[in-house]
Order: C-alpha cells, then structure tokens, then sequence
C-alpha cells in the first residue's frame, strides 16, 4: 500500500534537500508551486511542508515562506551518571560532533517554584498519597539558545521544612539532593529513569518550536535513598529532533564520534 500522497511529497521534498539540490537557507518553492508541480491540493502540500518542519528539515517563516534548515548537530545526554549525584536528569550534553562542542553554551532559566498537588503519575512514583502536596522546580534549558530541554523535579513537602532553599527561585549549585544530604541527611544512592515518547502538548510545541504531530522523549527519574524510599521524581522532555542519549554500563572509554584519518 502506498503512503499518503503528502507524505510522498515530504519524502520527495527531503531527498532534495539532503542531496543539495535544496541548499541550507534556500526558500523551497510556494504552496501554490507546489501545488502545480506535484498535482495535489493545497491541504496535502501544507502537510507535506508540516510534516518537514516536525522533522526539523525546513522552518516556516510567517510572511516569508518555508526555508530549509542546516543539518542539526544532535545533543548527546549521558543518563548514566553517578548514583549519588545530587543532580535531576540529564544536566550535561555535549554535541554529537567534536567541532560543535567547542562552540556549546548552555543556559538554564531561573527555577519556577510552586508548591502543588502533583500529577497522579508523580504521586505514584514518590509514593505519596494522591493528594499529599509537593514543591516543583521547574526549568527550560538551552543550548546555544536553542531549545534544548524541559524539567520539572517534585520532591516531598516535607522535605522543605528542613531545606527551605527547595522553595527559593534560585539555582541548587551544588545539586538538590547534594543538598538535601548536607541539611537533612537525605542520601541518594541510586535512580531508575523511565523513558516514553509521545506527541508534544501545546507549551512544549510553543517553547521547543515543534508541530502538533512531532515526537518528544519523555524520561521519569525516580531518586532512593538508602531505604528505597523515592525521594525525588525529575521529568524531562527533549524534542526527537535534536537529542540522542548515551548509556553506560561498566568501565568504557569515552565515547569517539568521528573517524580520524590514520
């Protein structure tokens, strides 16, 4: 069975860009060009290009047209990092290649800080009752201002009575359960992450600059202590379109990501 006409299209469309025939920060042609070179309406075009800008091939431009986009240099997270890092999920990325890394420049905006019932999927992970009350951090993070994450980390209410530095719309330097071990006592030994992927919602299209139909990966950290009691839940989201993750299991070397000439 053949695929869609406008998936067709966007297949068509891609080959050309990754050929070179269509040049990075090259205009592709209008919606009505395209109407008349591939004999389609004006509905399949527009789901061609929307499917291209999910891609993150092309960038529409309001009152401009449709661009191709350069080749994305792909951020690579190490989830496995140290059990007793007193960091969320995800915090260090480098580039895919060696080149893009000597240009990164990472940014995290201030923590939005409330104090909240959480999502049923939260309380179910801390194992807290459903409307017992918790305080979230929640940051955007880029990368050469490029959107590059989002996180929210939950922890305990309680746990705030002690470490009131968790309610402050400041950076944690030294990590939040760094911190919550030097005031409370509160160990992390150890993290399961929990990786989905799904459609973005509205906030995560606006902010990641995606389409309705793309994929964002979705990944539950669940922190113990020494009891195996959760004592933080961290969800980040990245966009498919510029992460790939990295996980290591016993002693390797680090990763090489080009081929050197002999």
């Amino acid at each position: 069975m053949a695929p869609p006409m406008y998936q067709q299209i966007a297949d068509d469309l891609r080959s050309k860009i990754e050929s070179g025939e269509l040049e990075p920060g090259q205009q592709i042609p209008t919606e009505g060009d395209l109407q008349q070179i591939y004999k389609a309406s004006r509905n399949t075009i527009r789901d061609a290009i929307k499917r291209l800008v999910s891609l993150g091939i092309v960038q529409t431009r309001p009152g401009q047209g449709t661009f191709v986009l350069g080749g994305v240099d792909p951020f690579v997270t190490t989830l496995s990092e140290p059990a007793g890092s007193g960091f969320g999920g995800g915090e260090g990325a480098t580039y895919l290649s060696q080149v893009g890394e000597q240009h990164r420049s990472p940014r995290v905006s201030s923590p939005k800080v409330e104090v909240q019932v959480p999502p049923p999927e939260i309380a179910l992970r801390l194992r807290i009752a459903p409307d017992a009350q918790v305080v979230s951090r929640h940051q955007e993070r880029y990368i050469d201002e490029t959107p590059w994450s989002l996180q929210t980390s939950f922890y305990p209410i309680e746990f705030a009575m002690k470490a009131p530095r968790l309610l402050m719309a400041g950076d944690i330097t030294q990590g939040a359960m760094s911190y919550l071990e030097e005031v409370e006592g509160i160990k992390q030994v150890g993290y399961r992450d929990w990786v989905t992927a799904r459609t973005p919602d509205l906030n995560e299209q606006n902010f990641f600059g995606i389409e309705h139909d793309a994929t964002v990966f979705e990944i539950f950290r669940t922190a113990f202590d020494e009891t195996g009691r959760p004592v933080r839940m961290t969800v980040t989201v990245f966009p498919t379109d510029r992460n790939q993750f990295i996980v290591n299991v016993g002693n390797v070397p680090d990763p090489q990501y080009e081929i050197r000439e002999p």
